[in-house]
């Protein structure tokens, strides 16, 4: 896992459980029923911006990711590339050195007939 993948892991975990805190201690605070609908009224008022910030934080690091990838992508590309080029020139000194060998043996074959 990349650190860009962990610290965006991270604020998300952050402020959903952020949220999970500041609702339990408001329903578990010692207040009247209508201050805690105030306050919650409130908190629900901020959710859209705070989804804002998660989805704006989740985009980013999903950026990075995909740029990552991407990147190791194309080095994976580039390596397999080279390999397939050596395995072809590979093959091809091979099938030339066993060129050569044929023709070493049929030349030693024909100087033995005559």
């Amino acid at each position: 896992m990349t650190d860009n993948n962990k610290s965006g892991v991270f604020v998300v975990g952050m402020i959903v459980g952020s949220l999970v805190g500041a609702a339990t201690g408001l329903l578990v605070a010692p207040r009247s029923g209508q201050e805690t609908r105030k306050i919650l009224r409130k908190s629900a008022e901020a959710l859209p911006e705070m989804a804002e910030d998660v989805s704006a934080t989740v985009q980013i690091q999903t950026d990075r990711l995909s740029a990552s990838a991407l990147k190791n992508w194309h080095e994976t590309l580039t390596r397999l590339k080279e390999a397939i080029a050596t395995g072809v020139e590979v093959s091809q000194q091979q099938a030339q050195h066993l060129q050569s060998s044929n023709d070493r043996i049929s030349e030693g074959q024909e100087s033995d007939l005559s």
